[in-house]
């Protein structure tokens, strides 16, 4: 499902937006693969322009942030996130986060406040497990850049509330691997029904075959599949 250190090409440098936020350097070279190989592609990517995946470039916020969507729909889970910030004295401003949540700052609040931002029990259990394995350097934040994505899935699926399709997410919007297939995302499953499949239903199998011709940009045809389903990117 994720890409392997063989079948990912050569990282290119990524970009910094005006908003500060991160876009993959091989992006352009991963639309002109896709649009040569699959006429779906080609169509999604003529029109969809010039957006593209964006990471907000800190690794505990994009994982809490995850744990916090759970469940819950994009609208509701920005909410839930801007309340956590005010909570935790780091307001937003039109939306926009001032400055990324510190592990150790999640630590010194007690579950009850953190309960008020609208956060369930275990959320709370799930994010404060989270911030403990940062706090605590039980997850080799300076090595994932180096290693595979199964063993960066593998370590990530240890800390509670994680499973594989969070560590999915992290791999695709934090560290903005170029060939992950997220077999588990119902959009993904979705977006190939509909614009490969008329509508039918798709097997994961199915799935793995039509994503085969994206190969070394899985990731990038994932993305263009969410945006035929919901033209608004989304940055965990």
């Amino acid at each position: 499902m994720g890409g392997s250190k063989s079948a990912a090409p050569k990282p290119a440098a990524s970009t910094t937006t005006a908003a500060g936020l991160v876009t993959p350097g091989y992006w352009d070279d991963a639309c002109k693969h896709l649009s040569k190989r699959d006429r779906v592609m080609r169509k999604l990517i003529a029109d969809h322009g010039s957006a593209r995946l964006e990471s907000r470039g800190d690794a505990f916020t994009t994982l809490a942030r995850s744990i916090v969507g759970q469940q819950i729909s994009v609208k509701a889970a920005q909410s839930v996130w801007e309340r956590l910030l005010g909570v935790m004295g780091l307001p937003t401003a039109d939306g926009a986060d001032r400055g990324p949540l510190g592990a150790a700052q999640l630590l010194a609040r007690a579950p009850d406040e953190l309960r008020q931002a609208g956060l369930s029990t275990r959320k709370v259990e799930y994010l404060l497990d989270l911030a403990r394995h940062f706090a605590e350097e039980r997850v080799h934040v300076a090595q994932w850049h180096g290693m595979d994505d199964e063993a960066i899935i593998e370590e990530l699926v240890d800390i509670r509330g994680i499973g594989r399709w969070t560590a999915e997410m992290f791999l695709i919007f934090h560290l903005m691997r170029p060939n992950v297939l997220p077999l588990d995302d119902l959009g993904l499953i979705k977006g190939i029904s509909l614009s490969y499949f008329s509508g039918e239903p798709v097997s994961r199998a199915e799935a793995r075959d039509v994503a085969e011709a994206w190969s070394p940009y899985r990731t990038v045809g994932t993305w263009y599949l969410w945006r035929s389903l919901d033209p608004l990117p989304v940055a965990y």
